[in-house]
């Protein structure tokens, strides 16, 4: 079976995405892996243990029904603290072992999802998602918790145009952010027009909709992952409906967060 070239370009990027992050942590020293990012309750140790369990746990999703049912029992009689749980367990370890955990679950994943039948979905804790979608998932996670580790070691980050998997789960998780909260989706479409750290535009939706958000790509994608409070973001939306999205806008499966804090003062 010949993989799509979407998920071969999601899984390049996503390998890029990880090695970078690596690189961050990779010469820490024990103090340097326990230092708090802004994720409340974890630090450095705690947010690549987090990323190492959920390569295994997709992996396992996709390759091991029993295994998969047990995971879920779990986080049903949990639901608040099943993924802190594991991560603050996780973190526990060595610095060298979580690198090697890291290091091994990555290219793992990367294997199982190229020899995915495409039209075979993988069950997860929100919708069941195809092999390139799975994929797209990883690399918003590692993009977003590398942020946090980025900040925590107050390391500069260059923006990319890799950033482009972050933005198109984040448009397509529009219902996703409303259902999360209970509440129904706003009627009528939504045109999204935001500009790439390349300064390439990219664009979603129909150019006709009644409602309209716009702005930068990066700050959308920090919108759609809560790296950043709204208020302190390039982004405007133009609509009622536009505008209650980009208050709930989620791209991440689970309860919705509580969000950052505005930098900005009033």
């Amino acid at each position: 079976m010949t993989p799509d070239p979407r998920l071969l370009a999601v899984l390049d990027d996503l390998q890029a995405q990880g090695g970078w992050l690596e690189r961050l942590v990779s010469g820490l020293d024990e103090r340097g892996w326990r230092r708090p990012t802004p994720a409340e309750g974890w630090d450095v140790a705690t947010t690549i243990a987090h990323l190492a369990w959920t390569d295994e746990v997709a992996v396992v999703a996709a390759t091991d029904d029993a295994g998969w049912a047990r995971i879920v029992e779990e986080a049903v009689a949990d639901p608040q603290g099943f993924v802190d749980r594991a991560a603050l367990d996780g973190g526990r370890s060595t610095s060298e072992e979580l690198l090697d955990r890291w290091r091994r679950s990555r290219p793992r994943l990367a294997e199982v999802l190229r020899d995915r039948d495409p039209a075979r979905k993988i069950p997860w804790f929100g919708p069941p998602m195809g092999p390139t979608s799975m994929a797209t998932a990883r690399f918003m996670e590692t993009w977003a918790h590398g942020l946090d580790v980025a900040e925590a070691l107050g390391a500069p980050v260059q923006p990319d145009d890799r950033v482009r998997h972050v933005v198109h789960l984040g448009v397509r998780t529009r219902g996703f952010s409303f259902a999360a909260r209970g509440t129904a989706v706003p009627e009528g479409e939504v045109r999204v027009e935001l500009t790439a750290p390349s300064g390439a535009r990219w664009t979603y939706g129909p150019e006709d909709a009644p409602e309209r958000v716009t702005g930068s790509a990066w700050d959308f994608a920090l919108l759609v992952t809560q790296r950043a409070h709204r208020s302190d973001l390039d982004l405007k939306a133009e609509g009622p409906g536009a505008d209650a999205w980009l208050d709930v806008a989620q791209a991440f499966a689970g309860p919705p967060g509580a969000g950052r804090r505005p930098r900005k003062v009033v």
